[in-house]
């Protein structure tokens, strides 16, 4: 467990036996030191604690130790995470890129049986579910059916990974979103490993292949989200390099009103911290207000933390973090080990506590108001009776129907009205309150209208068991918030057709319709292809908008509706007591309930009964158009280095794009459009046009995902704004044409391309194939004036340097114009972390603009990746020269 000598250790005794853990007062220098110290920063320094090298760990233990005299620090330390959690549309295209990499090795003379994970992997299966059908109570059979006819192939391919891959588990569909079931099952707060034969206790910790992964801080568990790339390499040994990062530390001081969730507080966090600019940061919250929530609402918080910028959002361990894993049946032993390691070796949360931060925010839990967010962006925050005024700046004002009928579709129809996603529905209390308001609604003779698509998406099975033993399922169901899934559904748009009527008028020009959900972000097109307007919002607030079916309206004061006796309904009239919340909670709650819901769901026969090949190498099937073998997974010459250039990199650049480019703008995740190039290329290869699937599903095919690539028609390409979606100009030619097939002209005569772009570019989900596409494409080089944490890791990740743009410069007021190139300084050899290169826009008239950009290289092992050709490359040539001997000698794993 550990083989440096440095270390003071001590013995941790009780009723769970005897174990070693490590001293991390003494390793701090005393008590003191250690309270000075954030909670987070001591799990890091315990982590780099027990790593072999001891030059490396004595240089990041003082950084550590030292970080509180400033807050601040440029030492580069290593984290070795005890495991790696996936979900099925992330975790695709890494086994894709794993079943590549042993044929890749067996192909130069390796053991294809060395590519194993070095840490355990945990992957769900319940991210791509799409809602087929809602509003029914066979919607989840129905959905679920759909599903596995419809991703048997991918499920295959998992199956074969889980057993040909030692180390790799699947949790199969139906068990939840990879988040609560990382809560619920997976994390264990303090862990047990053994050692040369002793038991060592220590913190769990991990990294997730979602920028959600954070949610399991809600608990005290450190982990945050990274692309599948960088997970890949984790995957094979390597450790996440970073930065010690600095805190922005979240004071929180008394509790929440009746009448306000957690989720409000969530938008509020969201808000003040995007506004305070946290990128990439770690966020602790900490005062006496932390104890005022429980484990699971904590969570809530802490799932937004890539909405507000954080690469963490950290709660330590305290009462509450037992509370939640006693119910949801974590046995005694556990606990008590749990609760003795953290106040032994001071991760036990003190309310009286002030670790140093880099900046405290400070917000009173009594001033929070009803909240929603939107309509475009997660962290635009208002109160709840502002949304007539928001939303009317936001959309166009289309005229109302002329028909009186109270059934006629309004302009501003509430087209969607989604109880989904992890963020909101693993608390209890939120799914309770909105179960109760339901049921009063009911008892109104209120019911929204037929046009309100409405649905709902637990994160796990046990909440279906909880809501149905106080009756709530049922008064849900009335309301056609029926389960319909156990997936992210709505929240990643796959929230399946809209009311045909709703349709009709979409395309007439009639209605410009919003959708509500309680999910965690909302750029235009993410929820549904034909909605640019989303509103987030708690579970609760999702009824009361499906009941208004319209957006234009103070749903906290305007009537709701009309009760049988033609008496107007508003919100105050049906909103639950919140005694009646708590009783409910309680009575709804059974330690036994995940462990049955997850039993019952990993027996369920269609899982059981798919086939998958048991052979080392993955049979690749050429007429697959799920699963193909993708051409950047292949050992890289030095002296093809896609980087290698004479001192000078000259490019043109491929597009010009403005701020707020996200993942989702990049790489699509909703349905493949039959119209679109990747629908045309499906349907060539015998693909139903009326089923084509979502883009998530089809990250195994690299075909489908380069042809998709920013075809989100929001993201307007400056180099020809007036073009379709996804077109780009090739400059030698003149000609517009999709950026695919551009990039495959410029990559024909040896051009090299590059992208510019403005602030936050890759902000929103790991998706690992926005990187991926980019290196597709032939892009050297990004440059933009800021980037997302986790899409320029994945960059790097893919050999595709990130560069922030000079001082001055904005892409938008740059003018570029087809013709004009990018010349960039650049040595690979001198390539050093945050180095400053030359760069310099020569128009295609002759002048020339000059500027200095910063390399965002954090690291010496981003360097390394960088000149190694990407992760990929890396992980090849180190298995291959470890593991070619082939008298038996051991493997790199």
């Amino acid at each position: 467990m550990a083989a440096n000598q440095m270390l003071v250790l001590k013995e941790l005794r009780g009723r769970f036996g005897v174990h070693r853990i490590v001293d991390l007062a003494a390793a701090a220098g005393g008590d003191a030191a250690l309270a000075r110290m954030p909670w987070c920063h001591r799990v890091l320094l315990e982590n780099v604690l027990r790593q072999p090298d001891a030059a490396r760990v004595a240089a990041a233990r003082d950084s550590l130790v030292a970080w509180p005299a400033s807050a601040r620090s440029t030492a580069e330390i290593d984290f070795v995470p005890l495991r790696i959690l996936m979900h099925d549309t992330t975790c695709g295209p890494a086994l894709v890129d794993i079943a590549a990499m042993r044929d890749a090795l067996a192909e130069a003379g390796g053991d294809p049986n060395q590519l194993n994970p070095a840490v355990p992997v945990a992957s769900s299966v319940d991210h791509s579910v799409a809602l087929d059908r809602t509003g029914s109570p066979d919607a989840l059979a129905y959905n679920m059916k759909v599903e596995l006819s419809r991703n048997a192939e991918r499920y295959r391919f998992m199956k074969w990974a889980g057993e040909a891959l030692r180390g790799f588990r699947v949790y199969p569909p139906g068990t939840g979103i990879m988040h609560t079931l990382n809560l619920e099952r997976l994390a264990s707060v303090v862990t047990t490993r053994m050692s040369d034969g002793v038991s060592w206790a220590l913190p769990d910790t991990l990294v997730g292949t979602d920028s959600h992964t954070p949610m399991v801080n809600g608990i005290g568990v450190l982990g945050w989200g990274v692309g599948g790339i960088e997970a890949e390499g984790v995957m094979f040994g390597l450790p996440v390099s970073l930065r010690i990062p600095e805190v922005f530390g979240v004071r929180l001081e008394g509790a929440l009103r009746p009448g306000t969730s957690v989720t409000d507080l969530a938008l509020v966090v969201t808000e003040r911290l995007r506004n305070a600019g946290v990128a990439g940061e770690f966020v602790e919250f900490f005062g006496p207000g932390v104890a005022a929530l429980s484990a699971s609402e904590r969570a809530v918080v802490a799932n937004m933390a890539p909405e507000y910028g954080a690469s963490t959002g950290c709660f330590p361990i305290d009462t509450r973090t037992l509370d939640y894993l006693r119910a949801t049946g974590r046995g005694d032993e556990k606990l008590a080990l749990i609760e003795a390691y953290a106040r032994v070796n001071g991760l036990w949360y003190d309310a009286a506590a002030t670790p140093t931060y880099t900046q405290v925010i400070e917000i009173a839990l009594e001033r929070i108001s009803p909240s929603l967010a939107g309509p475009r962006r997660p962290h635009d925050r208002f109160d709840a009776a502002d949304a007539p005024r928001v939303l009317g700046a936001a959309l166009r004002g289309i005229p109302e129907p002329r028909s009186s009928s109270a059934q006629a579709i309004p302009a501003d129809a509430v087209a969607i009205a989604a109880i989904t996603s992890c963020t909101n529905t693993t608390d209890m209390g939120l799914l309770i309150t909105a179960g109760l308001l339901a049921r009063n609604a009911r008892s109104k003779g209120l019911a929204p209208p037929p046009w309100v698509k409405t649905s709902l998406a637990p994160g796990s099975p046990a909440a279906a068991r909880r809501l149905s033993r106080v009756g709530l399922l049922t008064d849900l169901e009335a309301l056609g918030f029926a389960i319909a899934g156990y997936g992210c559904t709505t929240c990643i748009g796959n929230s399946g057709p809209l009311h045909d009527d709703l349709n009709a008028a979409i395309e007439r020009g009639a209605a410009e319709p919003v959708a509500v959900l309680s999910g965690n972000r909302n750029f235009p097109g993410r929820v549904h292809a034909q909605i640019d307007s989303a509103l987030l919002a708690s579970p609760a607030m999702v009824v009361a908008y499906a009941l208004a079916g319209r957006a234009l309206v103070d749903v906290t004061h305007d009537v709701l509706g009309t009760d049988p006796h033609g008496q107007p309904v508003r919100l105050r009239d049906i909103w639950p007591d919140p005694a009646a919340i708590d009783a409910a909670v309680a009575a709804a709650t059974d330690p036994s309930d995940v462990a049955a819901a997850a039993a019952e769901a990993e027996a369920a026969g269609p899982w059981r009964e798919l086939s998958a090949p048991a052979t080392p190498r993955f049979a690749w099937d050429p007429a697959s158009t799920y699963l193909r073998r993708p051409p950047f997974v292949r050992f890289v010459d030095p002296c093809e280095h896609p980087l290698a250039c004479d001192g000078t990199l000259i490019a043109y650049p491929l597009l010009v794009l403005g701020d707020d480019i996200t993942t989702d703008h990049i790489s699509p995740a909703g349905a493949i459009p039959p119209a679109s190039d990747a629908g045309r290329w499906l349907i060539e290869h015998g693909d139903d046009p009326r089923d084509l699937n979502v883009y998530a599903a089809r990250r195994g095919n690299f075909e489908v995902m380069l042809r998709g690539l920013f075809t989100n028609r929001t993201a307007i390409n400056q180099l020809c704004p007036e073009a379709p979606p996804g077109h780009t100009v090739h400059a030698p030619s003149g000609e517009t044409l999709p950026v695919w097939r551009a990039a495959q002209r410029y990559a024909q005569d040896d051009l090299p391309v590059v992208i510019l772009a403005g602030e936050r570019y890759g902000a929103g989900s790991s998706r690992d194939w926005a990187a991926k596409g980019a290196q597709m494409l032939g892009v050297r080089a990004i440059v933009a004036a800021s980037f997302e944490r986790i899409h320029r890791s994945n960059l790097i990740g893919m050999g595709v340097l990130p560069l922030q743009m000079p001082r001055g410069w904005c892409a938008s007021a740059l003018n570029v114009v087809p013709g004009d190139r990018l010349e960039i300084d650049f040595d690979l050899a001198t390539l050093a972390p945050r180095a400053e290169l030359g760069l310099r826009l020569r128009r295609r008239t002759g002048e020339v603009s000059y500027g200095r950009a910063c390399v965002l290289l954090d690291t010496e092992r981003d360097v390394e990746l960088i000149r190694a050709g990407g992760i990929i490359a890396l992980i090849l040539g180190r298995s291959l020269g470890s593991g070619r001997d082939r008298s038996g000698g051991e493997s790199w794993q």
